[in-house]
C-alpha cells in the first residue's frame, strides 16, 4: 500500500510562534497568573497538547491529523465560529429602525490605572457609556437602547480602551410604543453635548468608587476634551450585526497582520489612522510583543460584550416580541442546522471522516512514523 498523501497548508507566523521562541524568558515579563494560563492556551492551540482526532478522506484515502482548540476568547485562531454564532443570534432580534455606530473612548490619562485595575476602569467605561445615552433618552422620553463592546487596543498593541456600540436611532415609550428620535433618522445627539456628558459621568463614577485614584488622575482627565464618535446609519438593519460582528470577536492582533518572526523580533502591519490609515509595519522583541499582547488579556470571567436598556436580555424576552408585532416585524423560521460536511482539502471532492480521537497524549505511533494511504473509507 501507498503511504498517505502530504497534503499540508503553507505555514504562517503565528502568536503561538512568538511564544514558542520566548520559551521560559516569558516568566521575566511580570505577567500575572491569569495572563500567563492564558497564553499558554494561546501556545497550545491546535497542538498535540490538547489531543486531536485524524479523518480520512472517502475518495482519495488521504489521512490527516486536526489538533484541538483552546477555545480561549483571546486566541486569534478561535473567533471565526463564535462569531458567526453570535451574529445568527442576534439577527432575529431587528428592527426596522435606524442604527448608529457609537464610539466612546477613555483618554491616555487613565491608562496607567487600566493596567493596575483594569476591572474597575472597564466597569466604569461601560457603566459611564450608557449611564450617558440612557439620559439623553430619558429627555426625549424613551427608554433607549445599547449593544456595546470593549475593545482594549490601538493598531500597534498600545492601551487603547474603547467601546463599540450600536444604538438605535430611537426608543421604547412608556406605552411600550417605539418613537424615533428625529423623523429623518439621520441623527442621534450631538456629539459634543455626549462627550462633555459622558466624561462628567465616569470621572463621577470613579471619584465614588475610588476617591484617592481619582485624586491622582484628575489632572489627565479633565485637562483635555474626550472624543465621542457617532457614524450615520447603517443601509439596512439587517447590515448592523453582520457590521458589529467584525468587533465582537476581534483580539489585539490576528495572525494574518504578522509578517515575520526571527530569533529576537516580530515584524507585523498596522494601520495609522493619525496619518488616514496609512498602512505601517512595525519591529518589536519578542518580550515586547508578548507584553503589549498580554496588556489586551481582560480579567478572568469579565464580560466584554454587554446589552442595555430595551436591547438587554430580560427586556427582550419579555417585550421585544410585543414591539416586534407592532412593527410589523415578520417572525423569522428558524432552520435547524445540518450535520457540516468536511471537505478533502487534498482532492477537494471526497468527504472526511473521523477515523480516531487521541488525547493530550498525542497520536499513534503507526501515524507519526509515516503512516498509510487508506483505501475509500465510507462509514
Amino acid at each position: 500500500m501507498s503511504h498517505k498523501v502530504a497534503c499540508t497548508e503553507p505555514s504562517r507566523s503565528e502568536v503561538a510562534h512568538v511564544l514558542e521562541k520566548l520559551g521560559t524568558k516569558i516568566e521575566n515579563l511580570g505577567l500575572n497568573t491569569w495572563q500567563l494560563r492564558t497564553l499558554s492556551a494561546v501556545r497550545r492551540c491546535r497542538t498535540a497538547a490538547l489531543g486531536g482526532h485524524i479523518d480520512a478522506c472517502d475518495s482519495c484515502g488521504n489521512i490527516s491529523i486536526s489538533y484541538n482548540s483552546c477555545r480561549n476568547r483571546h486566541c486569534p485562531k478561535c473567533q471565526g465560529k463564535n462569531r458567526e454564532d453570535w451574529i445568527q443570534a442576534r439577527q432575529s432580534e431587528l428592527l426596522p429602525v435606524p442604527y448608529f455606530h457609537v464610539v466612546f473612548t477613555l483618554p491616555e490619562g487613565i491608562n496607567p490605572l487600566a493596567i493596575k485595575d483594569p476591572r474597575l476602569v472597564y466597569n466604569l467605561l461601560f457603566e459611564s457609556a450608557w449611564a450617558t445615552l440612557k439620559t439623553f433618552g430619558v429627555r426625549k422620553e424613551i427608554q433607549s437602547g445599547m449593544i456595546a463592546v470593549l475593545h482594549t487596543w490601538g493598531q500597534n498593541l498600545s492601551l487603547h480602551p474603547h467601546l463599540h456600540c450600536i444604538v438605535p436611532g430611537g426608543g421604547v415609550d412608556k406605552d411600550g410604543n417605539w418613537k424615533s428620535i428625529r423623523a429623518d433618522g439621520k441623527y442621534l445627539y450631538n456629539v459634543k453635548a455626549l462627550s462633555k456628558m459622558y466624561r462628567g459621568k465616569f470621572c463621577d463614577a470613579l471619584k465614588q468608587r475610588d476617591p484617592d485614584q481619582y485624586t491622582r488622575v484628575k489632572k489627565q482627565l479633565w485637562e483635555k476634551s474626550w472624543v465621542v464618535f457617532a457614524k450615520k446609519p447603517f443601509g439596512n438593519p439587517n447590515s448592523v450585526v453582520e457590521y458589529l460582528g467584525r468587533y465582537t470577536h476581534k483580539i489585539a492582533i490576528s495572525n494574518n497582520r504578522i509578517k515575520s518572526i526571527d530569533d529576537q523580533n516580530v515584524s507585523f502591519h498596522y494601520k495609522d489612522y493619525r496619518q488616514n490609515g496609512q498602512r505601517k509595519s512595525m519591529t518589536l522583541t519578542h518580550e515586547e510583543f508578548i507584553r503589549r499582547f498580554a496588556m489586551h488579556i481582560l480579567p478572568k470571567g469579565f464580560v466584554k460584550i454587554r446589552h442595555y436598556g430595551f436591547l438587554s436580555s430580560n427586556w427582550k424576552r419579555e417585550k421585544l416580541k410585543v414591539l416586534q408585532e407592532k412593527l410589523k416585524v415578520k417572525p423569522q423560521i428558524k432552520v435547524a442546522k445540518e450535520s457540516k460536511i468536511r471537505k478533502c482539502q487534498c482532492c477537494k471532492t471526497g468527504n472526511l471522516h473521523t477515523i480516531l480521537i487521541f488525547d493530550q497524549r498525542g497520536p499513534p505511533a503507526w501515524y507519526l512514523g509515516g503512516g498509510q494511504k487508506l483505501a475509500a473509507c465510507k462509514n
